[in-house]
């Protein structure tokens, strides 16, 4: 008998509105997440204050772990803390680095993880990988998918109006890594997950192409929905393939090269998957993408994040050695340091016209 159907990773509940964070203690018990109240949380050593404040009568059985970096250290002794105690289930609240932390400390522990994400700066808040810095710079470690997965869209638009913009530069930048992933299937005969591929390119579309800006709570609303639905492509696909492509090696090129003037993750893969597109004669889908991004205040030229031309040349010719193994438009086209700048001069004429 063959398998008709597979099981997808996926939170059990995702509960993207205004004041789903007032609901969290009645969610985690209607879901049978956490029908005692005992809960691990995990918040940020400041912001993350106000926010227990505000919830601890609503989880008086909760215990609150202080969590100050994003650090592989911060999670083993997170994970060493909670340990033994018979929670219910861990709780990253905050920003990506909190979330990261969380999910680490609870497959560590063996818990359920929530995450209850403040901001939407990118795409880890539902993934099955924790982005962890180590001794050797940065490192992406296996974890199970979220149980659950809470955005209030009152607490994001609080946050700063970057990790929106950040965001969206992550989200939209799915199109040029699925772009990657075919070219990889049609090249290498890389096996590709249509199904996976479909989720992160639809997620990233549905960005793009929304009229609205980050002060409005349908954008911001698809714009969550996008960033978990590339998390859930993630897991579908066994690694980051979906939402990883030329352009988050360009970011990781940034990072290693230049580690005290890296913009944030979501400005870099945006514009490097506008060179991206532009690179593989997507000319058109090149320009739309980096109108969009233009509109919601996003860099599309180095310039505009404080690199020189010559700064991104060398960032791209490095970028294939950040990931071996990945096949990608940069790979394909293997072009030389003087091919690379030429390609530039012609992409930022382009964004100029």
């Amino acid at each position: 008998m063959p398998v008709l159907t597979r099981l997808i990773p996926s939170p059990v509940v995702v509960d993207i509105r205004r004041g789903a964070l007032d609901d969290l203690a009645g969610l985690l018990a209607d879901q049978r997440i956490s029908a005692s109240g005992k809960l691990a949380v995990a918040i940020s050593d400041g912001s993350g204050r106000a926010l227990r404040e505000r919830l601890t009568p609503a989880l008086p059985g909760a215990h609150w772990y202080p969590v100050t970096d994003g650090t592989l250290d911060s999670a083993v002794k997170l994970a060493d803390e909670i340990k033994g105690n018979r929670y219910d289930a861990v709780v990253g609240l905050g920003g990506g680095k909190i979330v990261d932390v969380a999910k680490y400390a609870a497959a560590r522990v063996g818990l359920p993880m929530v995450a209850v994400a403040t901001n939407l700066a990118h795409d880890g808040l539902c993934s099955p990988v924790a982005t962890l810095d180590n001794d050797n710079g940065r490192g992406s470690y296996g974890v199970p998918t979220p149980i659950a997965v809470v955005i209030d869209l009152d607490i994001v638009r609080q946050a700063p109006a970057r990790f929106v913009r950040s965001g969206i530069g992550d989200a939209v930048s799915n199109i040029s890594c699925v772009a990657d992933w075919e070219l990889a299937h049609e090249v290498n005969g890389e096996e590709i997950d249509g199904l996976a591929a479909a989720m992160a390119r639809q997620a990233g579309e549905a960005v793009l192409r929304h009229p609205g800006g980050i002060g409005d709570d349908a954008f911001l609303k698809v714009l969550a929905e996008g960033l978990v639905l590339t998390g859930i492509s993630m897991s579908v696909a066994g690694d980051s393939r979906p939402a990883s492509g030329a352009c988050h090696e360009i970011n990781h090129a940034f990072d290693l090269l230049h580690p005290r003037r890296a913009a944030s993750h979501g400005e870099q893969v945006g514009l490097g998957a506008c060179f991206a597109m532009h690179l593989r004669g997507a000319r058109e889908d090149s320009l739309l993408m980096a109108a969009t991004l233009r509109r919601h205040g996003l860099p599309v030229l180095p310039e505009e994040i404080g690199f020189t031309a010559d700064e991104f040349v060398q960032a791209v010719d490095y970028a294939p050695q950040t990931r071996p193994g990945r096949f990608t438009i940069l790979e394909h086209l293997n072009l030389s340091t003087d091919q690379i700048r030429d390609a530039y001069a012609d992409y930022a004429k382009a964004i100029h016209s």
